[in-house]
């Protein structure tokens, strides 16, 4: 495997918050054990041993959760070390964790610039925005304590980006959304849309994330981001830059905008490993860093049972923004176990219809540098 990404669930389902969107709690009440607890020292240094053996030629580890940061920065520091000793020559390795920003003070943010982490920060946009569904388990909104955190790992020059979920309440604010983040100089930016609980009929939450609501809010953020880039203001959208790339003739960094599945190799804190962040389920399961290598779990049952799935919808094939689109992320596709049509596939084709000739004139401009 020339490049291989492992996405670390340290500290399993286990958060500080109770976010009432959170796609990875209800993945942990659709399995047999919902919370593996912490990972150990022993199964760290397993998942890194395996992770070089895969890797001919890069590795990335991503820390996600639940929280990651519960685990300690200890186990951080110690992933370092681990990294170094059994570092393989010709292999490069990158960091990365999606962190909540609770726990982030002064000691986590210069650790984590001096080891050259890629955060990402949970921001859902101004404080009544935010705390509307990122509340603790007292009920308590965190907006103000995420904020410090961003101002903590800014005065340390840590490297960091704001991942925004995108529910009913944020795709009819965009606006406000769009200007606070410029306002406080949060210009790495990255949008995702909020999924529904598994087994359940999309659109029917309190904060459900509508195809009608998703086109406006698509629309409405490219108008903002469009009117900077052409004003030589930098803001960085990651679903747009990846766009634009692909007219560029890059291969997209997102996923979902690939075409088809590839495995991510979650792990879990027990070691148990999945092909994907959104189907960590027992069904799912490939094996496990203690007993198997990544290149035996590429090549199991479940692995090839889960990239075998439909990559699109029959309807996809005709359509004239498939280029661009490809499908979309297999869980905005899956109905019930069967892979459909994306839900959001009305919105998507509302979008490209509205930004698609500006977003191919900046890609000309780029051609021509």
């Amino acid at each position: 495997m020339p490049d291989i990404n492992v996405l670390i669930k340290p500290a399993s389902g286990a958060c500080n918050l109770r976010c009432k969107y959170c796609f990875y709690a209800d993945e942990a009440m659709n399995r047999s054990v919902a919370n593996y607890g912490l990972m150990s020292a022993e199964t760290l240094e397993q998942v890194i041993i395996r992770a070089f053996e895969a890797a001919d030629r890069s590795v990335t580890f991503g820390f996600q959760g639940g929280e990651p940061t519960l685990c300690g920065l200890d186990f951080f520091r110690n992933a370092v070390a681990l990294q170094k000793k059994h570092a393989k020559k010709g292999v490069t390795v990158n960091n990365a964790i999606q962190t909540n920003g609770l726990l982030i003070d002064d000691e986590w943010a210069a650790f984590l610039a001096e080891n050259k982490f890629l955060t990402g920060l949970s921001v859902d946009g101004f404080a009544d925005l935010h705390d509307l569904h990122r509340v603790d388990a007292q009920g308590k909104g965190s907006f103000a304590r995420v904020m410090k955190a961003a101002q903590t790992l800014e005065k340390h020059k840590a490297e960091f980006n704001v991942l925004t979920v995108v529910t009913a309440a944020a795709a009819k604010r965009v606006q406000k959304i769009y200007a606070f983040y410029r306002k406080n100089n949060l210009l790495w930016q990255q949008y995702i849309p909020c999924l529904d609980p598994l087994g359940e009929e999309r659109g029917h939450t309190p904060y459900a994330l509508t195809p009608g609501l998703y086109a406006s809010f698509l629309k409405n953020l490219f108008d903002l981001w469009y009117e900077d880039v052409c004003a030589g203001r930098f803001v960085y959208i990651r679903y747009f830059e990846n766009l634009l790339g692909m007219l560029v003739g890059r291969p997209p960094e997102s996923c979902g905008l690939s075409g088809q599945c590839a495995l991510q190799f979650v792990v879990e804190a027990d070691g148990s490993v999945y092909p994907c962040d959104f189907y960590v389920l027992d069904q799912h399961r490939m094996g496990n860093v203690r007993d198997h290598s990544f290149r035996e779990m590429a090549e199991s049952r479940q692995a090839q049972e889960f990239l075998a799935a439909p990559a699109v919808h029959e309807q996809c094939a005709g359509c004239r923004f498939f280029g661009i689109c490809r499908g979309g992320c297999r869980r905005d596709r899956d109905q019930g176990g069967k892979i459909d049509l994306n839900f959001f596939c009305p919105a998507y084709r509302e979008f490209f219809e509205y930004a698609l000739p500006r977003m191919m004139h900046l890609a000309r401009q780029i051609g021509g540098r």
